[in-house]
């Protein structure tokens, strides 16, 4: 796992390239390099900070220049199947000097060119520069899970695992981008391609960049590529929509489960492959206990895992994960996490995330990191599972309203009923149920699901139980016109459940999870692996008919079955809290002070905000309409990081 950045330029710059590695080093501690080469008129600058994983040995240090020197690779992540393609290479001639998977990339490209990708099982971001082509690559893994962000100057193309390298550039300017703001204050993020700053983009998953490195041409940001003569192109190598619009298995169950069993083994295997230590995030829910499940079929490996607890029993789950890790025999480690702990985490958030970020599980992840990163170099995360295999609540919920869809929401009546209940009163009817029956984080459903049976359309149902801010509390403070931004769009070809399962995983897991994850385990120089999102699982998965992925009133049925023959099933079986934080109890107390600092009319923007708005939610939340938290999360998490950036 590593840090890269570089640009190319009209003129060397050593001294900008260092800079921009500098504050990536806590990607990479173990060694750092940089190489520029003059290619026709430009000078292409290459640089990458190094946690060594595969080969920590000297012989592994980038960037990877190819034994006929035509050919510079900078890369973060790891190629899993690494072995088995330099095997191949091997028949073709090819001779290595090191144990890496970087050198087998560079290799691969060099023989079979750009088609390598369809070889690789893994995470990735990488540049290559290909000087006889005169030609710059970058290149995205295909769930997305490394990240790669891009900047098109006047002057100059630079690119970098983080935005915050950007800073260093003396031409880069920080240009709000106003079109994704009301995206963020609905769901928490910015979505790929966009970025926080206008000119920067990030490399959306399983799509690779080129540039034209011409005689005479750096790439200018100009309207030119209209024109049909822009050294700049992006294709979309693989696209899981592509699978969900196959045909679907026509298989036994008990062949579908034969056949992911088989696949999942082989992925979190392939995930253990590293020469430093290894350990697993362990929640105790299904997905990170069948990771830990099907490696603990090799007795000669001692698992090592992790967990956070919290005090508050209705956000704890550490009891269930150390029972998990007691019937699997693991090295357990768990630390009961303080609200001091996590208070201090909040203020590093818009450091680590270098754009407006408000997922608050980002706050426990960062600590279940620090807590990994003493016994292990590399942890396992089981990120994925709901959006292949089924998991989220809202998909059921959904999927029973979708055909009475046009009688029962447009007159109206799911919605009246449902206004018939507070947030308080569903949260105390769901503590009536029996156990096996209640659901997590209640509070929070119920208010998205009643903002979803006000839709006027399935894709807009989805949405609107996806945002975690009501589009109306967005247009009611912020001053900049609501967008979208394409990202909610239904394919006609696609069942109404494949197109919610596929939209999350476009939008949701790879611009939320998988940041949150990224920059938490880096945050402290730990490489963290998705095993569940090993292509092939999701190839597989999205061929699944649904009468299998969703079975007995249950989500995740599959994993589910497989996981049972490991596990008694009433060990398992149990509401599912998540990483929570009792934001409501903090904003009114702890983090009052940072509520009343960053939230006040001198310090809002009010070219952006309805200042008088703002500052009206903030009354009515202290007054106790508790239900605006997201919204005031939100807007604090948007000015602690103009204030960290100076935006």
């Amino acid at each position: 796992m590593c840090g890269l950045v570089g640009f190319i330029s009209n003129q060397q710059q050593d001294s900008v390239l260092e800079s921009m590695l500098e504050v990536l080093a806590y990607r990479g501690s173990d060694d750092s390099g940089f190489v520029v080469n003059q290619v026709a008129d430009n000078y292409v600058h290459l640089g990458q900070n190094r946690l060594a994983i595969q080969d920590t040995s000297k012989k592994g240090h980038q960037p990877f220049v190819s034994d006929c020197g035509n050919y510079n690779l900078v890369f973060n992540g790891e190629v899993y199947n690494f072995k088995s393609i330099r095997e191949e290479l091997e028949t073709l001639g090819q001779s290595f000097i090191s144990g890496s998977d970087t050198e087998v990339i560079l290799y691969a490209y060099k023989h079979w060119g750009i088609e390598c990708l369809d070889k690789f099982i893994g995470m990735f971001a990488f540049a290559l520069l290909d000087k006889h082509k005169q030609q710059l690559t970058l290149v995205r893994d295909r769930a997305g899970v490394k990240p790669l962000y891009y900047y098109r100057g006047k002057n100059e193309f630079a690119f970098a695992s983080e935005l915050k390298s950007f800073h260093q550039l003396p031409s880069f300017t920080k240009k709000l981008n106003k079109s994704v703001l009301s995206y963020y204050f609905q769901f928490g993020y910015i979505p790929a391609p966009h970025s926080v700053f206008e000119n920067v983009y990030k490399l959306e998953a399983g799509c690779y960049l080129q540039i034209d490195i011409l005689k005479g041409s750096v790439p200018l940001l100009t309207n030119s590529f209209n024109k049909g003569t822009d050294p700049f192109k992006i294709t979309k190598y693989w696209d899981v929509a592509e699978h969900y619009k196959k045909d679907k298995f026509d298989d036994s169950e008990a062949k579908i489960l034969s056949n992911l069993e088989e696949l999942l083994t082989d992925a979190v295997n392939l995930r253990m492959v590293s020469d430093v230590p290894v350990g697993v995030f362990l929640s105790g829910g299904y997905d990170s206990s069948l990771v830990t499940a099907l490696l603990a079929q090799d007795k000669s490996r001692k698992l090592h895992t992790f967990t956070i607890g919290f005090e508050d029993k209705k956000f704890n789950e550490a009891e269930h994960a150390k029972a998990i890790a007691k019937h699997f025999n693991t090295n357990h480690a768990e630390y009961y996490v303080s609200n001091q702990d996590m208070l201090d985490k909040i203020e590093l958030l818009p450091y680590h995330y270098d754009e407006p970020f408000a997922d608050s599980s980002a706050i426990a992840t960062m600590i279940v990191s620090e807590l990994a990163k003493k016994g292990v170099t590399v942890a396992l995360s089981a990120d994925g599972g709901d959006e292949s295999f089924c998991g989220y609540t809202k998909y059921f919920m959904l999927k029973r309203f979708e055909s009475t869809f046009n009688s029962s929401i447009k007159k109206g009546g799911v919605k009246s009923l449902l206004n018939l209940f507070s947030e308080k009163q569903a949260e105390r009817f769901n503590g009536w149920l029996p156990k096996k029956y209640q659901a997590s984080n209640i509070q929070d459903k119920y208010i998205k699901f009643k903002r979803a049976m006000g839709s006027q359309s399935l894709s807009e149902m989805f949405c609107n139980a996806s945002s975690y801010v009501d589009s109306n509390d967005v247009a009611r403070f912020l001053k900049v016109k609501p967008s979208l931004l394409g990202r909610f769009e239904f394919n006609d070809e696609l069942s109404f459940m494949d197109n919610m399962m596929l939209c999350d995983y476009q939008t949701f897991m790879v611009d939320d999870v998988l940041t949150k994850v990224d920059r938490a385990t880096m945050s402290v120089s730990l490489e963290g692996r998705e095993p569940l999102l090993d292509h092939r699982i999701v190839e597989f998965m999205a061929r699944v008919p649904l009468e299998v992925k969703y079975k007995n009133k249950q989500g995740k049925y599959l994993a589910r079955k497989i996981l049972y023959k490991h596990i008694p099933q009433a060990m398992i079986d149990k509401p599912k809290a998540g990483f929570q934080i009792p934001l409501v109890d903090w904003m009114l107390t702890d983090l009052k002070r940072l509520v009343d600092k960053h939230i006040d009319g001198t310090q809002l923007d009010d070219e952006i905000f309805d200042i008088s708005e703002v500052m009206a939610i903030k009354r009515e939340f202290y007054n106790g309409n508790h239900v605006l938290v997201n919204v005031l999360w939100f807007i604090l998490m948007f000015q602690m990081w103009r204030e960290q950036w100076g935006v």
